[in-house]
């Protein structure tokens, strides 16, 4: 027992060390810390190697992993939702289903991945990034490295949609009310949404803000769907609610409870903002363990295809989604 408790201490020093480190790199380099954290267990695993002393502590990232998309429901609430109003809501919800479609069209029929990569790749391009990448692995249970590989996909593509956006709504003149829509609906992850909708103007960055939070809401949707498909797929066509429940993601109760909380104004802004620190301290701990699960020699088989999967999918959904926005706003 004090054995199994040191090596449970010494891999979670680790993936302090690792959180500590790419947040210290990101300030200097200035590249998305959530990649360097992942790319930090890369090089622990495909250089040292993970020692047994450690591993027990280095398996908790999928606890963090969870325990973080929990406390993300804290940020969201069904006024915040309700306020988007029914035409952005009809053109969010369209949106995400074409991305869902699109994305697993393309990454099974066209570039022949697993149909649980496929929906890793899918969630993160319809829903919400990362965060949706995370809820779907564990409500279909796929593979440690195909979770790792899928985030880093969707963080890649953030870093190249938050400086292509810009140029686009200035290029095209966008009003401030339909550049902050078309990012809330169309763009990946929470952060660079909103910081691309405030570089723009303060009311792109409400619009952004409130459509992406929206949005944010669908992961429990989403989560559960999945969870279902592949649950009576495996079962043959017939799902019970016992191997329903057996299949669902229990955190996903846990973020629709701190969604009902924070509507019922449980939450003081100082308490959120907490909150939401704790969110990126949690992921940042989950994805150095994440990135232990990454094998080069793996990745150098998968190569290329993911990320062309995505960059294909947001490119035609940008453009439907921006051409939808400018016809209904």
């Amino acid at each position: 027992m004090v054995a199994d408790t040191g090596r449970v201490l010494a891999g979670l020093a680790v993936l302090l060390i690792g959180a500590l480190s790419a947040r210290w790199l990101s300030a200097l380099i200035g590249v998305n810390e959530l990649l360097l954290a992942i790319a930090l267990g890369v090089v622990l695993t495909n250089s040292l190697g993970v020692p047994d002393a450690i591993r027990p502590g280095i398996a908790t990232h999928s606890v963090w992993l969870a325990a973080g998309i929990v406390l993300l429901g804290a940020s969201l609430t069904v006024d915040s939702i309700i306020e988007t109003g029914g035409t952005v809501l009809l053109l969010l919800v369209g949106t995400v289903t074409v991305t869902l479609l699109t994305a697993e069209a393309i990454a099974r029929n066209v570039a022949g991945l697993s149909d649980r990569f496929s929906s890793l790749l899918a969630s993160g391009a319809g829903v919400c990034g990362v965060s949706a990448v995370v809820a779907v692995g564990g409500a279909i249970r796929a593979r440690d490295t195909q979770i790792a590989y899928a985030a880093g996909v969707v963080l890649l593509v953030d870093a190249v949609t938050i400086v292509v956006y810009p140029i686009v709504g200035s290029l095209l003149q966008l009003p401030a009310h339909v550049f902050g829509v078309w990012a809330g609906i169309s763009m990946l992850s929470t952060g660079p949404v909103v910081a691309v909708g405030f570089a723009h103007s303060e009311v792109a960055g409400q619009w952004a803000t409130v459509t992406k939070l929206a949005r944010n809401a669908l992961i429990g949707v989403i989560a559960l769907g999945y969870a279902t498909y592949y649950a009576r797929r495996e079962s043959g066509g017939s799902v019970s609610p016992r191997i329903l429940w057996t299949n669902f993601p229990k955190f996903v109760l846990g973020f629709l409870a701190l969604i009902a909380l924070a509507s019922a104004g449980v939450f003081s802004s100082t308490q959120i903002a907490s909150i939401e620190n704790a969110v990126n301290w949690l992921f940042l701990f989950a994805f150095v363990g994440l990135g232990t699960e990454i094998r080069l020699e793996e990745l150098r088989r998968t190569g290329a295809t993911p990320a062309l999967v995505v960059f294909a999918t947001i490119a035609l959904v940008s453009a439907l989604s921006l051409i939808a926005a400018l016809a209904v706003l």
